[in-house]
């Protein structure tokens, strides 16, 4: 059984990791939360929603990926761009801002109650050893995964990557040394809404519905997640992702009434983190952000 979970709990790890990327990207940058990402995340679900009857998994999701990472562009042009530099508080309210805007545009021009979200994938179940995973789960996981390991090839490997990493170790050399920082900040919130839209299609899969305050929990979740493994770091967002996903799923397989326990640990780990270890499990490493 404790194999079965873990399987399960690899799947819901890699949707939250997908999302606290996107969290750390941004903070890593520009030291902000952008809580408008939930809404991303949603945005990317309905997308993929929109074009799921009409074509394969891979053009959903490049659709999904596209559109979300747009909103997100759009968002930092009109909403947070021009607070840039007033204090660290009136980005934070235009974020909020622009997530009510966002859930409250779908609440009232696409629906208000849940939709279904069509099977993408054909589910058949796959016998590894003692472990069954449906080939559902080992869709968004492999999906996931490519994502994760083609950001940390692009951050590492690739001019753009080496400008984001110079943006967050210091904005301002990286300007004096020729970097255009308000193009670099523009692709990190089109990366990581990308990763976020990825996410809302992994997410409408293996739920199987989508709503439109869908963002708001697995958002949360992932902000856990993300200050779990410490915020700004690309790899603690990726290990705080999993850990939490392997958390909920042992507390629903587990505890008594675990599944209604499951949100509580979640942010029950959030405060003891903050409390204990406020710059997560592998910390706020300047030179490693991204």
């Amino acid at each position: 059984m404790f194999l079965q979970q873990l399987a399960n709990a690899l799947t819901l790890g890699s949707i939250y990791s997908l999302i606290a990327l996107g969290y750390t990207l941004v903070y890593g940058i520009l030291s902000m939360i952008n809580f408008a990402h939930a809404e991303v995340l949603m945005a990317g679900a309905f997308i993929a929603l929109a074009l799921a009857p009409h074509a394969p998994l891979p053009i959903v999701l490049l659709a999904a990926m596209a559109g979300a990472g747009l909103i997100n562009v759009a968002i930092e042009r009109l909403a947070y761009r021009p607070l840039r530099g007033i204090s660290r508080l009136a980005p934070l309210i235009s974020a909020i801002g622009v997530s009510i805007i966002l859930q409250n545009t779908v609440f009232l021009f696409v629906s208000t109650q849940s939709m279904s979200f069509p099977q993408l994938v054909p589910v058949t179940p796959l016998e590894l050893g003692p472990v069954t995973v449906s080939s559902l789960q080992a869709a968004i996981f492999a999906s996931a995964m490519g994502l994760m390991l083609l950001l940390r090839f692009f951050i590492e490997r690739t001019k753009l990557g080496k400008a984001m990493r110079a943006c967050s170790d210091d904005l301002q050399a990286a300007g004096l040394m020729g970097i255009d920082a308000s193009k670099v900040i523009a692709l990190t919130f089109l990366i990581g809404g990308a990763l976020g839209g990825a996410a809302g299609l992994l997410y409408g899969m293996n739920y199987g519905s989508i709503k439109y305050n869908l963002g708001f929990l697995p958002g949360a979740k992932a902000f856990t997640a993300a200050v779990l493994g410490g915020i700004g770091n690309i790899r603690g967002a990726v290990l705080g992702g999993f850990i939490l996903g392997l958390l909920e799923v042992m507390a629903a397989g587990y505890l008594p009434d675990g599944a209604q326990w499951r949100d509580v640990l979640a942010f029950s780990v959030l405060i003891l983190v903050l409390l204990v270890r406020p710059s997560g499990i592998l910390g706020e490493k300047a030179a490693e952000k991204v």
